[in-house]
């Protein structure tokens, strides 16, 4: 059990998230359970660890070293705690690939107007059909919206093939493969519809 793990463990690492009961987990009664000459690291939250009761768990020689990139204005300069910033997503490989990523998403939006990992819009995928053309309509999050939309295509005798529609909060996508061109009298009317911010033609 967890008092074994604290008994007997000569380094102690701390990965859980912050949440009311996890709050100073680390306390003067945990840290009394612990072997001493304990090696503790903590890169989940500061907050997880009681900085009173750490400090005095030091003093005492039951945690030989504290490691951090959760420092606070108590801990910066105390012996035997050693602070580090907190960068661990910034390795080298951690930057190259989230500029990959983004890439990679940036051109499926270019391409295809797919939506990925966007802060304000829904994530919205839909594979493209082929023999088909696409048109993204970028909306409000409104009631009656997609009738107008799907209504102005039918009015103009175009099938729809395929159809996605997410929402996240104020903000709603659309992805709609058709099978027929659409001309730009239609495109002014999807674009006129009430809420609808950007209409968008994607080419196969």
């Amino acid at each position: 059990n967890v008092d074994v793990l604290l008994a007997e463990s000569d380094y102690i690492t701390i990965h859980i998230p912050l949440t009311d009961e996890t709050r100073n987990i680390i306390n003067k009664e945990t840290l009394s359970k612990m072997k001493k000459g304990v090696r503790l690291l903590n890169f989940s939250r500061g907050e997880l660890v009681n900085t009173s009761d750490l400090l005095e768990a030091i003093d005492k020689g039951i945690v030989s070293k504290y490691v951090t990139d959760f420092p606070n204005e108590e801990l910066i300069g105390v012996e035997n705690v050693i602070p580090i910033p907190h960068l661990g997503a910034s390795t080298p490989e951690s930057e190259e690939n989230c500029a990959v990523m983004a890439v990679e998403q940036i051109i499926e939006y270019i391409e295809n107007g797919n939506i990925i990992n966007s802060v304000n819009y829904p994530h919205c995928e839909l594979p493209r059909s082929p023999g088909t053309q696409r048109i993204t309509i970028a909306h409000k999050n409104i009631p009656n919206i997609v009738g107008p939309i799907t209504s102005t295509l039918a009015a103009q005798n175009i099938n729809i093939s395929n159809m996605i529609n997410k929402s996240k909060g104020n903000y709603a996508y659309t992805i709609i493969d058709m099978d027929e061109e659409i001309c730009k009298q239609t495109l002014d009317k999807l674009s006129s519809i009430f809420g609808v911010i950007k209409v968008r033609v994607i080419n196969n």
